[in-house]
């Protein structure tokens, strides 16, 4: 990275804030664009004045850039340009004051029971006529895949804690399971240490993996401590598990194209739904604010509607066609 500014910001954040590494990827990239946009008009990062922020922002609304991605660009910009002050290299920052386009707030995409159980019961059939390699490929990513599944959805394990774990404890772990107490220990957002219970169908999920894991991986991997791995024996990335639920909810027969938070959140709401303890659903989902874990409150609610609008004789309505 050429811009020294940039690199150092950067490290800053990576190393001193301690952000997630995918928050400080989103910061390169939305930074290095910025620093093209500038350049393009011939400008230094002092040059950069609130009236370009603006443009550059009217320009991503034109490309349909929702409000919610917009207005994440814009604090990683702000905070940028605010560490620059902080350090001397400007006397303003450009980007305060510069608001986002207003967003509405809509509800975590969350699966229905039935289909949330469709997904994590969902077994996929060897083939007997395939090759030796292809059979051992499909066990390797059917017993994954199901683990993947459990501890998202069982577990409510955000995408980053989850890539995290390690097959056992130790001092350079981001994160394990412990089979006796059935808790995962994991490292959450902003670095801070939590816990959440493993359920009985991820524990019995964790042992068939770790038996086909030990099976098939490569002698070569030097004993990778990463329980979730590739068949190359390197840690499982945040994109491929994306990828592999993807595929995974096609192959279970779910319409919806299912992602890790949307795992995330049925875990909350099914949990809110069948207890009504809020607080409770807070902890487990390592949020610091009640109020993050409120909107599930609007799910619940949403959930109720429904049910009403569908059983209750007084319910209104719409009059057939």
């Amino acid at each position: 990275m050429a811009d020294p500014w940039l690199k150092a910001y950067l490290e800053h954040v990576r190393f001193e804030k301690r952000l997630a590494q995918r928050t400080c990827v989103l910061y390169e990239l939305d930074l290095s664009k910025l620093a093209s946009h500038a350049e393009g008009l011939g400008l230094t990062w002092a040059g950069i004045q609130s009236h370009h922020i603006r443009l550059w922002i009217a320009n991503m609304h034109q490309q349909h850039r929702s409000a919610r991605g917009i207005a994440l660009i814009l604090s990683g910009w702000r905070g940028f340009f605010a560490w620059c002050c902080q350090q001397g290299h400007l006397s303003a920052n450009p980007v305060l004051g510069v608001r986002a386009p207003k967003a509405t707030k809509p509800l975590p995409k969350a699966l229905n029971v039935d289909q949330a159980v469709q997904l994590a019961d969902f077994k996929r059939v060897s083939n007997a006529t395939l090759s030796a390699g292809a059979r051992a490929e499909g066990e390797w990513l059917e017993a994954r895949d199901a683990l993947v599944v459990e501890l998202l959805y069982g577990s409510g394990l955000r995408i980053g804690e989850l890539v995290g774990l390690d097959v056992q404890a130790s001092v350079a772990a981001r994160g394990w399971i412990d089979v006796q107490e059935s808790m995962a220990f994991v490292l959450g957002k902003g670095s801070k240490r939590r816990s959440t219970p493993v359920g009985h169908s991820a524990l019995n999920a964790l042992t068939a993996w770790l038996l086909v894991r030990a099976r098939y991986l490569k002698a070569d991997a030097s004993a990778p401590q990463a329980l979730l791995l590739g068949r190359n024996g390197t840690r499982l990335t945040a994109q491929a598990i994306w990828q592999r639920l993807r595929v995974r909810g096609q192959q279970a027969g779910l319409q919806t194209p299912v992602h890790p938070h949307m795992l995330r959140h049925s875990f909350a709401s099914h949990l809110l739904q069948s207890s009504g303890d809020l607080r409770g659903v807070q902890e487990l989902l390592g949020h610091a604010n009640i109020s993050t874990t409120q909107v599930y409150t609007r799910l619940d609610h949403q959930h109720l509607s429904k049910i009403y609008d569908q059983a209750h004789p007084r319910a209104k309505r719409k009059e057939p066609k």
